[in-house]
């Protein structure tokens, strides 16, 4: 696979499945990493919120003061975050982000994980150069070394550290590479390792 592609099964999943996965939603609890990125950017941030879902995490960083653009490349999640937050939110898949110097930040919750191993580094790319200079991604995947998919159909990456590390090394020059392990679960209730990462885009000089 290349750059422009995405993994079509896990996006028609995401589309199928939109109301039974925004009212479920997604257990894993990530309000305590938000709050921790949230308080490492200044007041009024603009966040792109990358995989916006269901677009909680948007209201939540909508009611905190930060000013934000909701993404997601399902049609189906897009409308149902479209309603709760009262605005737009853009449908576009990550391939196809052209944002130069746009943002503060991006909020990458469980959304990158689903891109094919070897577009992760075009997209990282496309990311680095839609942030301001000294702007931070966060990003979370499921840990694992070798992709595949889940009883439920969707694709993964589930990259190691050291997959991880790589990846960021080929896509663009990033400072500030930070990569936590966590415990936790998602939407197939099953316990999950998760690797979370931030970066930043170097400052100008």
């Amino acid at each position: 696979m290349t750059e422009k592609s995405h993994d079509p099964d896990t996006l028609a999943f995401y589309d199928a499945e939109a109301e039974a996965y925004a009212a479920r939603g997604d257990r894993t609890d990530a309000s305590d990493p938000l709050r921790a990125f949230l308080a490492r950017l200044a007041p009024g941030a603009h966040v792109l919120d990358l995989g916006s879902g269901d677009g909680r995490h948007s209201a939540a960083m909508i009611e905190a003061g930060f000013e934000v653009t909701p993404l997601d490349g399902s049609a189906g999640l897009a409308a149902i975050a479209s309603r709760r937050l009262g605005k737009q939110v853009r449908i576009m898949r990550f391939e196809e982000i052209e944002d130069s110097a746009a943002f503060d930040a991006i909020w990458a919750h469980a959304s990158l994980l689903h891109m094919p191993r070897d577009a992760v580094p075009g997209i990282l790319a496309r990311l680095h150069r839609a942030l301001k200079p000294g702007g931070r991604l966060f990003a979370s995947f499921k840990a694992g070394g070798s992709e595949g998919r889940d009883t439920l159909g969707r694709y993964y990456n589930y990259p190691s550290k050291e997959d991880l590390a790589s990846w960021f090394a080929a896509s663009a020059a990033w400072s500030g590479v930070e990569i936590e392990e966590s415990k936790g679960g998602g939407y197939d209730r099953k316990p999950t390792d998760w690797l979370i990462l931030q970066a930043v885009r170097p400052p100008s000089p």
